[in-house]
């Protein structure tokens, strides 16, 4: 695609705009943001989904507890908590209105919470925690978990246990628009094109520097690019590093961010039931030219699950003992992956040279990641290349092993079922907070690793384009903030 076309499909898709005038964007402080992102909303932005991140990013949908920079819970609807036994207390925030004008109560916290608990599908932060939660005054929750759960303030701190209006919740479904409590009110969302975001200025923690948000979705990673280069966005989600080079440097920003690329291997059927072949796809991966020839060395070569952005996992780990390799003799699988991070099918090109190399017959599936998950989370694959966030949720990556590996983790892609396994994921999920945790979570990591169910290629940087008129967006590892209360454009 050349940028001339490029430029003529995004031709006015920012010009619509909220409740704020056509000139707000000349204003400096008053301006509106446009803001390119690069996937569409999958579940019509229902908080119960991954959806949740773009309404925290947005800082529309707020939580009783937020994560520092260490990964600390703090106060943000909640003021504070204590812990008794299996039973948490939290204090709701008083002076606190939704953007519908309601107050928040206790009873507007047990609602969405109780919301996310009981959906089916569960969001993932709550895989393997049976909680409920009740209102003992107006300004009081308490939160009880079936077993004892030291993580219970840093679950709630994902965005996918944000807290709505009564009003998003009708059926079924739930609908945030006109319904959060943050410096940003969602006021259109036009499915899977744009989203408008106004101002509250009844914001409990301060007026928003900007007048509002104008969103519009891009998968196109070269779209992205272009939209920055030319001036119609002020940010750009995930530039992609094939475009980053071609950006001037003040751009783009780098931020090594929580994130593997990896490829997961199906267990329960096919050539990787068996654990030899499983160990030779292993062996063959080269990560270091994935690295340099894919990300164009704007990534980390990985030792484990677990990468860079979290410094005690390499402090921690050990050499893991894994089973010998057979060879493959032209085993056939097919390997899928999805176009919406535009190096994952190039990626998947380069690692089906290198199977090939090693002795299998490899086949490739590449859709849209709407197109393919379900697929994916079927098993329907032999490998899938996924591009997975390791603390997204909980600022702690036991909630993301257990996820992804446990045998009755929701996103178990590897359709991995092992004893061992699930042993070392619940005592990485039961461990106190600290060290203890820490080492639980390796040795939880080290036992993933020796089955070979899935191969860790290379640890992502966020990489974020930005306007030299955008002043404090957010470059969140964690992908949960981008433009905050004190983000505006020159």
């Amino acid at each position: 695609m050349t940028t001339a076309v490029v430029g003529s499909l995004l031709s006015g898709c920012f010009a619509a705009g909220g409740s704020g005038s056509a000139s707000d964007g000349a204003n400096g402080a008053d301006g509106r943001i446009r803001v390119a992102m690069m996937q569409p909303p999958r579940s019509g932005l229902s908080p119960l989904s991954d959806d949740a991140f773009k309404l925290s990013r947005w800082s529309t949908a707020e939580t009783l507890v937020r994560l520092d920079r260490d990964g600390n819970a703090v106060p943000a609807l909640a003021t504070g908590w204590r812990q008794n036994g299996r039973t948490w207390t939290f204090a709701v925030r008083e002076g606190v209105t939704f953007h519908d004008g309601s107050p928040l109560t206790a009873g507007d916290v047990v609602r969405s919470l109780t919301a996310a608990a009981q959906a089916s599908p569960k969001p993932r932060i709550l895989d393997g925690v049976d909680l409920s939660v009740r209102a003992t005054d107006p300004r009081t929750v308490t939160v009880t978990t079936a077993a004892d759960d030291p993580l219970v303030p840093q679950r709630l701190s994902s965005p996918q246990l944000s807290v709505l209006a009564a009003k998003a919740y009708t059926g079924a479904t739930v609908n945030p628009v006109g319904a959060g409590t943050g410096p940003f009110v969602l006021v259109r969302a036009d499915g899977t094109a744009s989203a408008t975001l106004d101002r509250y200025d009844n914001y409990w923690g301060g007026r928003a520097k900007a007048a509002g948000i104008d969103v519009r979705y891009v998968p196109d990673g070269t779209a992205r690019a272009a939209a920055l280069r030319s001036g119609e966005a002020d940010i750009v989600e995930a530039v992609p590093v094939s475009q980053a080079g071609l950006l001037a440097p003040g751009l783009v920003t780098e931020v090594p961010m929580p994130r593997t690329n990896t490829l997961y291997l199906n267990t329960r059927k096919g050539p990787f039931a068996d654990p030899a072949l499983r160990a030779a796809a292993r062996a063959a991966v080269d990560a270091r030219a994935l690295v340099t020839g894919v990300y164009e060395n704007r990534a980390d070569v990985a030792e484990g699950l677990l990468g860079p952005a979290l410094p005690w996992a390499a402090e921690l780990r050990q050499p893991v003992r894994r089973s010998p390799a057979a060879a493959p003799k032209g085993a056939r699988i097919t390997i899928g992956t999805f176009t919406d991070r535009a190096e994952l099918p190039e990626v998947a090109q380069l690692l089906q040279q290198q199977l090939r190399a090693a002795g299998f017959t490899v086949t490739l599936d590449v859709r849209s990641y709407s197109a393919i998950e379900a697929d994916a989370l079927a098993g329907k694959f032999d490998a899938f290349v996924l591009s997975r966030a390791t603390v997204l949720d909980s600022g702690d990556p036991a909630a993301y092993l257990y996820s992804d590996f446990a045998g009755d983790g929701s996103f178990n892609l590897s359709q991995l079922a092992d004893p061992a396994v699930d042993k070392a994921l619940a005592a990485a999920s039961a461990a106190p907070a600290g060290e203890s945790r820490r080492r639980a979570v390796v040795a939880a990591e080290a036992a993933v690793l020796a089955t070979d169910a899935a191969v860790p290629m290379l640890h992502e940087r966020v990489v974020q384009g930005g306007s030299t008129r955008v002043v404090d967006a957010a470059h969140d590892p964690r992908e949960r903030e981008l433009v905050t209360v004190d983000t505006f454009v020159r």
